[in-house]
């Protein structure tokens, strides 16, 4: 059994290994999409670091010493978006060695999803490099943004499969087409209208309101809700959202 002072020693060495061989930095990156006009947009801004500074890049920072990786990825999406009660999920971690310039810098991705309204775009002024690109349009982006931005991609099509996340791209107030292109766009296959809509009525989550579109060159159709108490009530029991 090591005595008190080995144990000491050992302790001391790692410490010192760690301040001398273990400069590691994290930092978290947020994907933030959103919908608009019937596509899915991705924020991102200009880069200013060599050797990217003519690319565009996901949002993100270093984390701070006294936050957690939750409090990093939040405050950053408050700092560029405006809002605090916004969708925001973990992913996964990204280490390539090489993956920054600076350094060894170890970050974990985060996708959110918020609605481009009026709000929004009105904060989104006051930053002019932040930039509000379709997802498609995309090529490259800075550093290794590119892979972590389809990786958070096939994240989120698969959580919008199994749980009613897309209603947070939305408006309060939609049609059942509007609900259906939204996933026909993300989802990136067409639908069948009538399974699609039998599926939704099965799911008991919707509230259907007293009011049909306005402004529309089409025949209005009828305005719903998502019922997030009833979806609340339906998970407790065992309910499984499936579409």
């Amino acid at each position: 059994m090591p005595t008190g002072s080995v144990i000491a020693q050992n302790i001391n060495r790692w410490i010192t290994e760690i301040h001398n061989s273990y400069k590691t930095a994290v930092s978290v990156d947020c994907v933030i999409f959103g919908y608009d006009e019937d596509t899915l947009k991705v924020l991102v801004s200009k880069c200013d670091m060599p050797p990217f500074e003519r690319e565009y890049s996901l949002l993100g920072d270093i984390v701070h010493a006294d936050e957690t990786l939750d409090e990093a990825a939040l405050r950053v999406l408050v700092a560029k978006t405006g809002f605090t009660d916004v969708f925001l999920e973990q992913v996964q971690a990204f280490s390539a060695i090489n993956r920054h310039p600076l350094g060894r810098v170890i970050t974990v991705a985060y996708y959110a999803l918020i609605k481009i309204d009026d709000a929004h775009l009105a904060h989104l002024e006051q930053d002019s490099d932040l930039q509000w690109l379709p997802v498609e349009a995309l090529s490259s982006l800075a550093f290794d943004h590119f892979e972590i931005m389809h990786i958070c991609l096939e994240k989120m099509r698969f959580e919008m499969r199994v749980r009613p996340i897309g209603f947070n791209l939305l408006p309060q107030k939609f049609s059942l087409l509007q609900l259906q292109k939204l996933y026909e766009v993300v989802l990136g296959f067409p639908l069948d209208k009538r399974n699609f809509r039998r599926k939704l009525v099965r799911l008991g989550i919707l509230e259907q309101l007293d009011e049909i579109e306005s402004s529309v060159s089409h025949r209005p159709a009828r305005l719903y809700s998502f019922d997030e108490a009833a979806y609340q009530q339906k998970k407790i029991a065992g309910f499984n959202f499936d579409l």
